[in-house]
């Protein structure tokens, strides 16, 4: 079948290049996630600060990332980090070589900016629906600041906001076909330059539409054992 043969390994089908571009999606995906999550706690933790600067801070940067666009972010990092790179490489030394930012780089910039700017409000939620008591309870019995955060906090927070991190890891996962503007080769690029030369799209499309799927059906998979993990041992009314 020649749907069948332009799927096959080798030289004469496609089957190599789009195993390779899922290899980069999951990479870029994973990379990502813990620089989105390490914005979105700061930033949460900006936003409930008594410090008024921070708290604007905080606020702008959520207002600004979730009002852009992904695919507008993409190109704004790609293309003004370069130029932002560039020119101070040439402010220290006007001969220096013109630098390309990688394609891999700008993208998980670009997401991870993007994922953090709407992890910091889950985070922010889960850090609002915290007891004030517990913590006070533990600093009565002497523990110290980091062991209330270590023993208390996190595991708490970690409980609160997995449903909205899962979710918005499930989305990153999506959102990846986007960095295939910036010629980086995941696996949407794959597919498009496969349509490009054997002129069908629907095959190419609709094989990567399956393979976002079974991505995101594993995550959800995994995202629920997680939460019945952090769940355990809490009982529901």
């Amino acid at each position: 079948m020649a749907f069948v043969s332009l799927l096959t390994f080798g030289d004469t089908g496609w089957g190599d290049e789009l195993l390779a571009g899922l290899w980069v999606t999951i990479r870029l995906a994973v990379m990502t996630l813990p620089l989105g999550l390490l914005i979105g706690l700061v930033i949460a933790s900006a936003s409930r600060s008594k410090n008024r600067a921070a708290r604007g801070l905080g606020k702008a940067y959520v207002v600004l990332f979730r009002g852009l666009p992904e695919l507008l972010t993409v190109f704004l990092v790609y293309n003004g980090a370069a130029l932002l790179l560039n020119a101070a490489l040439r402010s220290i030394d006007p001969e220096a070589r013109f630098v390309e930012l990688s394609p891999f780089i700008a993208g998980m910039t670009a997401l991870g900016l993007a994922f953090g700017a709407y992890a910091s409000e889950v985070l922010r939620g889960a850090l609002q629906a915290l007891d004030p008591g517990q913590a006070e309870a533990a600093h009565a019995i002497g523990m110290s600041h980091w062991q209330i955060v270590r023993r208390i906090t996190l595991p708490q927070v970690w409980r609160f906001a997995l449903p909205g991190l899962g979710n918005l890891w499930i989305n990153l996962i999506k959102d990846t076909a986007l960095v295939s503007i910036i010629a980086l080769d995941d696996l949407m690029r794959a597919a498009n330059v496969a349509v490009g030369v054997t002129k069908q799209p629907f095959t190419f499309y609709l094989v990567i539409c399956l393979m976002y799927w079974v991505l995101c059906l594993i995550s959800e998979t995994l995202i629920g054992k997680l939460e019945r993990r952090a769940n355990r041992g809490v009982v529901r009314a």
